[in-house]
């Protein structure tokens, strides 16, 4: 099953950059250290703390549709049966090459499960796959568990 409807696209779309927007506000009115700041230092730590909370507060079918439609756009830059990737309660979409699901309980070896604002924090590149993975946001089981390499899905 897809993760949007191909009618709702266009709306997805605009939720995503509702949300993104929506994000960076947020993070202009916390007081975000430079990036010029050398990055052992107490700021830096406060930075990645400042983002690893950015969490907007949107309606939920913005949420709803910014989730889907980011899935969407995960499945299309990585098709394939290999991995489960589920953002609940929203959308699970199944990327990359690989041992198909068990075809009696139809999940494939490599899940990925992640809770809305930590995935459109990574769709929208405002944290990285290490940061959510060191700080616990991210459950992840079987050999393919890092999605660095495809996020983020756009710019924020």
């Amino acid at each position: 099953m897809a993760a949007i409807r191909e009618q709702d696209l266009a709306a997805g779309k605009a939720a995503l950059h509702q949300w993104a927007q929506a994000a960076q506000t947020a993070l202009k009115t916390q007081e975000v250290p430079s990036p010029t700041v050398p990055a052992e230092s107490p700021a830096t730590q406060t930075d990645a703390a400042v983002r690893l909370s950015v969490s907007p507060d949107l309606p939920r079918p913005i949420w709803a549709l910014a989730v889907r439609y980011s899935m969407f756009l995960l499945e299309r830059r990585a098709p394939g049966p290999g991995v489960e990737v589920r953002v609940a309660p929203w959308a699970a979409v199944k990327i990359l090459d690989g041992p198909a699901s068990d075809p009696h309980n139809l999940t494939p070896p490599d899940v990925i499960e992640l809770d809305p604002d930590v995935w459109l924090r990574l769709a929208c590149g405002i944290t990285s796959w290490d940061e959510e993975k060191t700080a616990g946001h991210i459950s992840a089981v079987g050999e393919r568990d890092d999605l660095s390499a495809l996020l983020p899905l756009v710019a924020a």
